[in-house]
């Protein structure tokens, strides 16, 4: 029996996704704006949060994807977000940055690597988490999300979880 323990543990050690908690955790961060935003305000609506940052390579890629993405969802019980981990000395760089790229999702700023490694995605950025209604996490992207990674978690939860469940942690890099 011991030995199974330790099989476990040793397990759990090289996948830190397992000690992850399917509930989000708490996020607060200000928009565009300066108006302080509440992840856990946004309950009742299905979540696709993803993390970012200006100097990011495959970040210039995916935001204007899932911003083309959340148009399709326009209407529907799914609210996007953006998360820059730009730190304060580069946030001036954000807006520009959105504009050059098209991207019209919501953004939120003020993120690190530590709220990517509490959303269980590790430190690298892109990261994408796919949260539902009531605040648990159905889907964690590490690396840059591909559209279908996306529209399978969210459209299983619009679909009332009928059919085959995303997967849990999905990694791209």
């Amino acid at each position: 029996m011991k030995s199974l323990y330790v099989a476990v543990l040793f397990f759990a050690a090289l996948n830190p996704s397992v000690w992850a908690s399917n509930h989000a955790p708490s996020l607060t961060a200000k928009d565009l704006n300066g108006h302080m935003q509440k992840l856990s305000s946004l309950r009742g609506q299905i979540v696709v949060l993803s993390f970012w940052a200006t100097w990011c390579g495959p970040c210039q890629e995916e935001l204007p994807r899932l911003s083309k993405l959340s148009e399709g969802y326009a209407g529907k019980n799914v609210h996007f977000v953006a998360v820059s981990i730009d730190e304060p000395k580069d946030r001036a760089k954000i807006a520009p940055f959105l504009q050059k790229q098209n991207v019209t999702l919501e953004v939120w700023q003020g993120a690190n690597t530590d709220t990517l490694s509490s959303f269980g995605l590790g430190d690298i950025v892109p990261g994408t988490v796919i949260v539902d209604d009531h605040g648990e996490v159905v889907s964690r992207i590490m690396g840059e999300a591909r559209d279908e990674d996306v529209q399978h978690s969210v459209d299983w939860l619009l679909n009332g979880r009928r059919d085959k469940a995303p997967e849990a942690m999905i990694k791209r890099y």
